[in-house]
């Protein structure tokens, strides 16, 4: 029986390959072609048909990397095509592609003479219906055909030059294949389909299951029903024999999947901005075409941000989209500007991720989006539940924890509980893809891995290739109509995530619990690759704190004579808000991608630092008093919060002294000893009298690693990295610099071949050390450490994220705790034993690792903290990292939470020296510290009212006021959005006072109205 299943199997195999494939389009005849290469970057289909078309060769050689080749088709349908009623006319299109995924290739889309789309070209989707292009035979249109190179090159993560067009080369990439007139055998096509789907069903099942054979017999007695010389005349009596297996109803406990269409664009990868604007032209033109054909056919599309462009670039495209809205098969998904990072944006930022995008899809479809939807994150914040439910939406979905290299979730669908206790409804497709194509062996998989079968019975499949693949094919809607009710399958409905999240709430409600971050075991580097492309992120986001809150204050200070630039501040931030796109922040694209990104830095530093002066102009007015501009939370330097006023002296000069060829530092606040290579032997504070460095310890001390993941070169850091380490514990030239006030011991040294220089600098009465390393990175395949070996008995490390903090364990009792040895702070990671801790902040490095020793000669432990500064990785960028890098740590012992808070501000908001004549009052008063405020600004509608955004800083009850200090008519708490919202713990007064006693680390948005 075995061997007699096996043949049948391979006959089978060959009869589709040798007799159906071949019989879908019975007859074809060539086109004439003529061409117009583009000479640099994309134009605009209107630009591109005013030049002159040559005749083109078919078959020839085409694309250099990243080029544009215009294509003309034409020709005349033969007069006896279209009159079989079980035919039509379609073009095919073949543009040289390969037999590797779609989207990683060259690709194309058509256009129509009038310059409206037709619909794209793609490796899986090569067709074009005559009917798209219009009444008559004849036909003539245009592709635009773009050579895309494959820099992924089979996923073997060599170096390529071709992330770079500098380094690309001309080359052509691709041979054109065949352009012609086609005419399609509907028949035949159904009967390819009903094959598909039978023979992956039967693959799935089980050997003892009766319905495999029953399946294989069927297929078998189709094959004999036809005649294998006439598949056109025999493919109606070939369906009629599947007919019956394919009506068998699934079981009644059969699993439900409903499938949304999808299409996962990255907003830039292995290809620039610029490309991905054509992707999604591309794939979105074939979704609207597809939905003509299929009116149960419904779309999921997210990324606020890549609608926006085609309401700016394909205004006709938008406009089709814009309707298919309204007939509620495009469905707006996600409510983000883009699919962003969750790790390393700041809370502000992730909280206008949702401000930005939901207002795109309010203010463009009328449609709020209720889930958010990340499936490819590298790993989620454990703050992201309270942001998501504050923007009003309920859902949460992600496809990517099922990359996981050691644990897997417990659960697909469950309750996420965030840092602030908020609960999310949060759904895993167990389907394990986010491009499915609705095969035999995904549903089948789907329904096996289902981890909650007995408490819910629904899971969710999105279907279609992404990244410019094309989206969803006529053949993936085909399976899933086919497979609606079809015994052995799950049962597939086509849906929206909507529909998905609105039943599975409903059945499924005593939901399991995962509480905390949900940390992926893959991908670890992605907190460190691309250093210049986090520090450009970092400062902008505290640049766009200090320009919303100093043009905020000084629209309000001046009685509205200084005009809020709001179109401008909500540009800029959306360009920072595309920068943290999850392939761009965390350095994981080509290297064009990240010259992009510091290009728009560059711009985006320049703008808000325009605005910022423009600002403190109006608000301080002429003169020439020097005035600090405070926009940290917490007062500085005899300056209150938010405010402007003079700056006070910070204290007596450091006293610095001789010591065994290195320096002592001794502010009166804290007491450094540097040895004679700069290394830190002893860190202490007055106020508690402790030593921070473990005994026989160092801090400031450099290592250099080997750093060769097993794959995914810029994304991974594999543990063994920690096997080959060189302790940089040997200096060049140690000096002492002073300008009379700080003290600065500067420490030359090598890193490899990187020259690296530091400031180690201890200002008056300040309460850390700051180290500033300069670096002419130079490595290739390294990773630098920078590390502190504290004497602390901590058995969890708290890292600053979005609006709180997250603890994880030092130790590494289970495979869960073992997995994170990398992870992730914002400005500041804290360790503590009860009674004492140590603050390291920083300027812009995100990886950090932490590890505990107990020491053998005292018993004592030494907890080390370790901040992850730079990379070297080969692919996707060969020259990732290399040049000049400036990176500012501090450390600052004796320190709670709350100093550590206090001093990530410090180390991120440079202070800001602006002359005037009159000092600025804030706009705010905080009565309480542990509250900090996030953001001031005016409200989104226009009216002038105030924002602010405030958290609960400490991880504690926290009680205060928020007073306003100007005149407020009426004040309220309000979602993200800033709509009115009933928020526990905020009691606003009539004199435009609010009392707030907020619960650990919840986040509160206020409006007062002027």
């Amino acid at each position: 029986m075995h061997d007699d299943r096996r043949i049948t199997e391979v006959r089978l195999d060959r009869f589709v390959r040798e007799r159906i494939i071949p019989a879908v389009y019975t007859r074809s005849v060539p086109l004439t072609l003529s061409s117009w290469d583009v000479p640099d970057e994309p134009v605009t289909v209107m630009e591109a048909l005013r030049h002159d078309f040559v005749p083109q060769e078919p078959g020839a050689a085409w694309g250099k990397p990243w080029g544009t080749k215009w294509l003309r088709l034409q020709g005349d349908v033969p007069e006896s095509w279209g009159t079989n009623p079980d035919t039509t006319v379609e073009i095919v299109v073949d543009l040289g592609f390969t037999n590797e995924t779609p989207g990683f290739q060259c690709e194309g889309i058509a256009w129509r003479p009038d310059g409206t789309i037709i619909k794209a070209i793609s490796p899986r989707n090569q067709y074009i219906p005559l009917k798209l292009l219009g009444s008559g035979m004849a036909v003539d249109f245009y592709v635009e055909a773009a050579a895309n190179p494959d820099v992924a090159q089979g996923w073997t993560f060599a170096a390529t030059p071709y992330g770079d067009k500098a380094t690309a080369g001309t080359a052509p990439q691709y041979r054109l294949g065949g352009i012609a007139i086609a005419e399609l055998n509907q028949t035949v096509w159904e009967l390819q389909q009903d094959i598909w789907t039978l023979a992956g069903l039967m693959h799935e099942l089980p050997m003892e299951q009766p319905r495999r054979h029953e399946i294989l017999r069927a297929l078998e007695r189709m094959m004999d029903a036809m005649d294998p010389d006439n598949i056109a005349g025999t493919a109606a009596a070939g369906r009629q024999v599947l007919a019956e297996v394919l009506s068998r109803p699934a079981y009644a406990s059969a699993h439900q999947l409903v499938a949304t269409g999808h299409a996962h664009i990255d907003s830039a990868w292995l290809w620039p901005v610029r490309e991905t604007i054509r992707k999604c032209a591309r794939t979105f033109s074939n979704v609207v075409a597809l939905m003509d054909e299929d009116p149960d056919f419904v779309f999921s599309c997210s990324s606020a941000q890549q609608l926006a462009w085609m309401k700016e670039f394909y205004p006709e495209l938008f406009g089709r989209i814009r309707e298919k809205v309204k007939a509620g098969q495009f469905v707006p998904v996600g409510g983000m500007w883009v699919e962003s990072d969750t790790n390393m944006p700041g809370g502000e930022a992730m909280a206008r991720q949702f401000v930005e995008g939901k207002s795109f899809f309010l203010n463009e479809f009328g449609v709020e989006c209720r889930e958010a939807w990340l499936p490819d994150s590298f790993g989620y914040s454990a703050a992201l539940p309270q942001i998501v439910k504050s923007a009003g939406s309920r859902w949460f979905l992600t496809q990517k924890i099922s990359w996981n290299q050691v644990n897997r979730m417990p659960h697909h669908t469950f309750n996420w509980e965030g840092i602030d206790g908020t609960r999310l409804f949060t759904h895993f497709p167990p389907v394990d893809t986010y491009n499915s194509e609705l095969s035999g062996r995904e549903l089948a998989h789907a329904e096996r891995n289902y981890r909650d079968h007995g408490r819910g019975t629904t899971s969710l499949v999105p279907f279609g290739y992404g990244d410019g693949g094309g989206g969803p094919t006529r053949e993936m809607l085909a399976a899933a109509h086919r497979t609606e009710d079809l015994e052995g399958s799950p049962k597939v409905r086509v849906g929206s995530a909507e529909s998905f999240f609105t039943q599975a709430e409903e059945e499924y409600t005593a939901l399991p619990v995962w509480v905390g971050e949900m940390y992926l075991e893959l991908h670890r580097g992605t907190y460190t690759s691309q250093a210049q492309t986090k520090r450009g992120n970092r400062r902008s986001e505290h640049l766009l704190r200090e320009a919303e809150l100093w043009c905020a204050t000084a629209t309000v200070g001046t009685g509205g004579s200084f005009a809020y630039p709001a179109a401008e501040l909500k540009r800029l931030w959306r360009l920072v808000l595309l920068q943290q796109f999850h392939d761009i922040l965390p350095g994981s694209s080509i290297a064009w991608v990240h010259q992009d990104a510091e290009r728009n830095y560059a711009a985006i530093s320049a703008g808000l630092e325009t605005l910022i002066a423009q600002a403190a102009a109006a608000l301080l007015g002429e003169g020439t008093q020097e005035f600090l501009l405070n926009a940290a939370p917490h007062s500085r330097d005899g300056v209150p919060a938010l405010g402007a006023a003079i700056r006070q002296p910070a204290g007596p000069p450091v006293n610095v002294t001789e010591q065994d060829g290195g320096y002592v530092l001794d502010n009166g606040v804290i007491r450094a000893v540097l040895d004679a290579h700069g290394l830190i032997v002893s860190l202490s504070d007055y106020a508690s009298g402790r030593e921070a460095i473990a005994p026989g310890q160092r801090g400031n001390l450099l290592e250099l690693h080997r750093d060769t993941p097993n794959e995914w070169d810029a994304w991974d850091i594999d543990e063994f990295y920690r096997r080959n380490v060189t302790a940089l514990s040997q200096a060049q030239a140690v000096r002492l610099e002073t300008d009379g006030q700080s003290a600065v011991v500067v420490v030359e040294r090598l890193a490899g071949s990187s020259p690296v220089a530091q400031r180690i600098t201890l200002a008056p009465g300040s309460d850390s050390l700051a180290i500033t390393t300069s670096i002419d990175w130079k490595e290739s395949e390294k990773l630098l450490k920078l590390g502190f070996a504290l004497d602390i008995r901590a058995d969890r490390s708290a890292a600053e994220t979005q609006f709180g903090h997250v603890f994880r364990p030092t130790h590494v009792n289970t495979s869960w705790e073992a997995a994170k040895f990398e992870i992730c702070a914002h400005r500041w990671i804290h360790v503590a034993e009860p009674g004492y801790g140590v603050a390291v902040s920083n300027s812009s490095t995100y990886g950090h690792d932490v590890t505990r020793n107990i020491r053998e000669d005292d018993g004592g432990t030494t907890t080390t903290v370790r901040l992850s500064l730079l990379r070297a990785p080969k692919f996707p960028d060969p020259t990732a990292d290399r040049g000049h890098h400036e990176l500012t740590v501090t450390v600052r012992p004796g320190a709670g939470i709350a100093e550590a808070v206090e001093e990530g501000y410090r180390t991120n908001l440079v202070p800001r020296i602006v002359r005037g004549a009159n000092p600025a009052e804030p706009l705010f008063t905080n009565g309480n510290t542990a509250l900090v405020i996030e953001a001031v600004k005016l409200a989104e509608d226009g009216s002038g009212d105030v924002i602010v955004r405030l958290y609960e800083s400490l991880g504690q009850r926290s009680a205060g006021h928020l007073t306003a200090n100007f005149p407020v008519r009426d004040a309220y708490a309000t979602d993200l959005l800033e709509r009115p919202a009933e928020v526990p713990g905020v009691t606003p007064d009539e004199q435009g006072r609010v009392a707030l006693s907020l619960r650990p680390f919840q986040m509160v948005t206020l409006r007062f109205v002027r």
